[in-house]
């Protein structure tokens, strides 16, 4: 598999595995890709992007009232705050009744107002919804990956933890080299192998998964050191499935190495323990720690 690429830098791919590509000569969908956005951002960002919205859609009808001169009974002339507080109430149908309108142009205003503040409702409750029945997986990736021997095979290994308190059943891992690599014609291509694990499925993923590719004769990273990889621009891309076992939804999760994120000739520090009463215990706090494998210092 393999994609063409100009020469120069390859693709660059951040922690979740998403490529950072600037696009040229699409056109994209604003509609459809603001959605998009909307519905992948981080809660606190949804939420902020939604009350600056709503903010500024009441402070424009307010300016709009004012346009219309005396347009409001019970508002003090001129008064934005008066104004912008009835748009609240116009936009929201709460209608207190304390300020109404008493002008054709002020009434317009009114039903144009009322008809944005019930297409937005639904458009807000149809977000909401789709953000929360959405599920989502929260797998912790190492930062690195290690190159180091585990039964005697040189073996480049990462590990996931599942962060979340539910349970991720018939996961499956695939993991894929990426490498820019020159054919004798000349071109520039981005290849991509498949890195084949020694366990690429888990039929209850609740602990900890420690992924190994074995370092054979036929895997592509065989008798490459770091140069090598760092002169092919290597990456590593990672993707998690499996079914989350509340909703019996498909997630997924992604993760990305490059080539200075593997550690050559170093093993992963042991984060797996008992508890005085026999229960597993996970030591996060030292899930992401690599040291030195004094037996494996040169790459295979």
């Amino acid at each position: 598999m393999e994609a063409q690429t100009e020469p120069g830098p390859a693709p660059r791919l951040d922690a979740r595995g998403r490529i950072t590509l600037v696009r040229a000569g699409v056109r994209r969908a604003l509609v459809q890709d603001l959605y998009l956005r909307l519905l992948a951002a981080p809660w606190p960002l949804l939420l902020a992007a939604l009350g600056v919205s709503y903010l500024g859609a009441n402070a424009v009808f307010a300016a709009a009232y004012l346009l219309g001169g005396d347009a409001l009974t019970g508002a003090r002339p001129g008064s934005f705050g008066d104004a912008f507080f009835f748009s609240v109430h116009t936009m929201a149908t709460i209608g207190y009744g304390s300020i109404a309108p008493h002008t054709l142009y002020a009434h317009i205003l009114v039903t144009i107002e009322s008809m944005v503040g019930l297409l937005g409702l639904a458009l807000v409750t149809g977000l909401m919804f789709a953000k929360f029945s959405r599920p989502t997986a929260r797998v912790l990736f190492s930062h690195v990956a290690v190159v180091t021997r585990r039964d005697g095979v040189p073996s480049l290994m990462f590990r996931m933890a599942n962060a979340r308190g539910n349970q991720i059943v018939e996961a499956r891992l695939h993991a894929v080299l990426a490498l820019t690599e020159q054919t004798p014609e000349g071109e520039v291509l981005r290849r991509l192998y498949d890195l084949a694990l020694v366990r690429s499925q888990h039929v209850l993923f609740t602990l900890s998964w420690t992924a190994v590719h074995q370092i054979t004769p036929h895997s592509p990273l065989f008798h490459k050191s770091a140069a090598d990889l760092a002169a092919a621009e290597a990456e590593i891309v990672v993707s998690l499935t499996g079914l989350d076992d509340a909703y019996a939804q498909t997630v997924y999760a992604r993760h990305a190495y490059a080539n200075d994120d593997i550690r050559w000739g170093a093993r992963f520090v042991d984060i797996l323990s008992h508890t005085p009463d026999g229960r597993r215990r996970i030591d996060y706090a030292h899930f992401h720690d690599a040291v030195s494998d004094q037996d494996t210092t040169a790459p295979p």
